[in-house]
């Protein structure tokens, strides 16, 4: 059965909420969510919603700075390469496994540019990945 594109704000929840299932229980990226953050998923989920809406379906609603929350968490305990490189792949794991087309693949692309724009702005612009390791997005063989 084919899987359908990304169209409308109701199918970004769930992918949303597939995402962080996953990226909670990870045992190399959940502690920043559940320790450090303490991310109230159903409280942050709108925000995140309204973001993955303005960048994939051009709605406007997202008027937050992302990358603040994350340059704080990356103060409280580093953020490396290789925590950027398993959001992508967990977040590729997760496009896959409910959609197909070009809408979710620009998710997956947009997901690849805001993990690079983080950690260069997190890292000081090493994107090599000398504290752990980027995983090669060409490497990426987790799928659901």
């Amino acid at each position: 059965m084919p899987r359908p594109d990304i169209t409308d704000r109701a199918d970004l929840e769930p992918l949303l909420r597939r995402f962080y299932t996953a990226a909670f229980a990870d045992p190399l990226i959940g502690p920043h969510f559940t320790e450090v953050a303490r991310l109230d998923l159903e409280a942050h989920l709108p925000h995140i919603t309204d973001f993955w809406a303005s960048a994939l379906l051009r709605s406007g609603e997202y008027r937050r700075n992302a990358f603040a929350p994350h340059l704080g968490l990356h103060r409280q305990r580093p953020l490396t390469a290789a925590h950027f490189g398993r959001w992508v792949q967990l977040w590729h794991a997760s496009v896959d496994g409910l959609h197909a087309g070009p809408t979710a693949d620009r998710a997956k692309a947009q997901g690849e540019r805001i993990a690079l724009a983080m950690l260069r702005r997190t890292a000081g612009g090493d994107t090599e990945g000398t504290g752990g390791g980027f995983v090669p997005l060409s490497a990426v063989l987790l799928r659901s």
